[in-house]
């Protein structure tokens, strides 16, 4: 489930909130009770984790692995079938 950022038009409150993709936008502020909160645009709040997602599909020049790699680092990338 993503992660949604939202603010108060009226007291200017900063909220997240974890929401199914389907569920309806929040409205009501929980700082002062008004509804008037909207919906920020903002960058994803997950990360890719598990088999079939690629670690370095979204990566570019020298990222490290987050997952830790055991051998060196030597700049040449090895891709063989069946990974």
């Amino acid at each position: 489930m993503p992660i949604y950022e939202y603010q108060c038009r009226s007291c200017g409150h900063e909220y997240e909130a974890l929401q199914k993709l389907s569920e309806a936008p929040l409205t009501e502020c929980p700082a002062c009770n008004k509804p008037d909160l909207t919906k920020k645009i903002s960058a994803a709040g997950f990360r890719l984790k598990g088999g079939g997602w690629y670690e370095t599909d979204f990566k570019s020049g020298s990222k490290k692995n987050v997952a830790g790699d055991t051998s060196s680092s030597t700049g040449t990338t090895n891709s063989t079938a069946g990974d």
